[in-house]
């Protein structure tokens, strides 16, 4: 985009707390599972935030990426035959991903803002939004994801559990700790010394 000089101050202070949160272990991993998810044709980055920002900044490993979650017949982004050399083609080719990967089921807290990778602004951020959609194609495992499935986590899964009707009726007789008890320890037979003596 525009060219920025330096940041000074708390501009600097706040741009270097972003920084310290890049992880290049992270990086690493990210790298691999994108190799083994799209084929080696995506190439592989320099090592280093930078190298992983240039790498991913025209968003065409990005969308190789999402599409290949999805089976065969539907894939979310379309890609360009040649990779976009404009700078807003290379911002729309990262928000289509984007918007692919709040389809396939990324909370919109873990998606990055399309600058935080274009301008290397929060490298962290796109490593976060890069995990949460491991995560969810671990979990999903409709054998659409490639690679070690112990790289991401699984996410919970809801677990539905089905009650009868005397199982409902009989939770209605407990009286719930919260609302206090009948037994245990009680004030009963307590005395707190002798009462006032009023002599008149």
């Amino acid at each position: 985009m525009a060219n920025k000089g330096p940041a000074y101050g708390m501009s600097r202070d706040v741009q270097s707390k972003i920084e310290k949160k890049y992880d290049d272990e992270l990086e690493d991993r990210l790298v691999e599972w994108i190799v083994a998810q799209c084929g080696s044709a995506v190439g592989r980055p320099e090592r280093g935030r930078l190298g992983f920002q240039v790498w991913l900044k025209n968003g065409i490993v990005l969308s190789q990426l999402v599409n290949s979650l999805y089976p065969a017949g539907s894939k979310p982004v379309k890609i360009p035959d040649s990779p976009p050399t404009m700078v807003f083609k290379q911002m729309e080719q990262i928000s289509q991903f984007l918007k692919a990967a709040e389809e396939y089921g990324v909370v919109k807290t873990d998606v990055f803002q399309t600058v935080d990778l274009f301008e290397a602004k929060d490298m962290a951020a796109v490593q976060r939004t890069l995990m949460a959609l491991g995560s969810l194609a671990v979990t999903k495992n409709d054998g659409n994801y490639h690679g070690d499935p112990n790289w991401f986590m699984k996410k919970a899964q809801e677990h539905k559990r089905e009650f009868t009707e005397s199982q409902l009726k009989e939770g209605k007789n407990v009286i719930g700790l919260q609302m206090g008890t009948n037994k245990g320890a009680s004030q009963a037979g307590m005395s707190y010394g002798r009462p006032r003596q009023i002599i008149s």
